[in-house]
């Protein structure tokens, strides 16, 4: 039986995001699916990015070895999962533009029907998070896709903050101070069990 293709595309300029798509990747894969890891581009001007040790750090870790995401990788896949920071209430430039290049895909129908979850974080508990994660599902709407958000399917929800839109991490300096892995992890197999069911696969 054919398994299904799931892309993880997150933007992370510190490496926090960059960890929750990690375990998501895992989590996905644990569930049977075919897992590709893949940042949005870098906009930012390398200006900016020296004068942050821990962006500049992270960036030179990741350019070479996380894969670009392009349209045609959402056009590939039966499911998406999104991870961004959130900036004001909603997504980053970077994230933004990779929305952006999606019109030609969206165009021609291709993104219809296709799985989606999000995940996003701020440096505190709240600041916009759920707003970034609604954010990314206005646009799904548009897309055509099929919004799987975690709700409260699993007592982990409860431990990372009770988000039900899409886990939500406190990341300060790049690290995770809440407990989110586990709603991580469930999220990403939950959307692999209903792109399943739905794909009758």
């Amino acid at each position: 039986m054919e398994k299904v293709k799931v892309a993880v595309i997150y933007y992370s300029s510190t490496g926090g995001n960059y960890q929750m798509a990690l375990w998501a990747k895992d989590a996905a894969e644990k569930a049977g699916a075919e897992v590709k890891l893949l940042r949005v581009k870098e906009l930012a001007p390398e200006s900016a990015i020296e004068q942050n040790p821990l962006w500049k750090k992270h960036y030179e870790e990741t350019k070479d070895l996380i894969p670009e995401a392009t349209p045609q990788d959402f056009v590939d896949a039966d499911a998406v999962i999104f991870s961004t920071p959130t900036r004001y209430g909603n997504v980053t430039s970077q994230f933004k533009q990779y929305f952006d290049i999606l019109g030609g895909v969206w165009s021609q129908g291709l993104l219809v029907n296709k799985m989606v979850t999000a995940m996003s974080s701020a440096m505190n508990v709240n600041g916009g998070v759920e707003e970034t994660v609604r954010s990314i599902y206005t646009s799904a709407m548009h897309f055509g896709a099929i919004i799987v958000a975690p709700g409260y399917s699993d007592p982990v929800i409860y431990q990372a903050g009770g988000n039900p839109y899409g886990t939500t991490a406190s990341i300060v300096d790049g690290k995770i101070l809440n407990d989110v892995e586990g709603a991580v992890r469930h999220q990403a197999k939950r959307l692999v069990d209903v792109t399943k069911q739905f794909l009758n696969k």
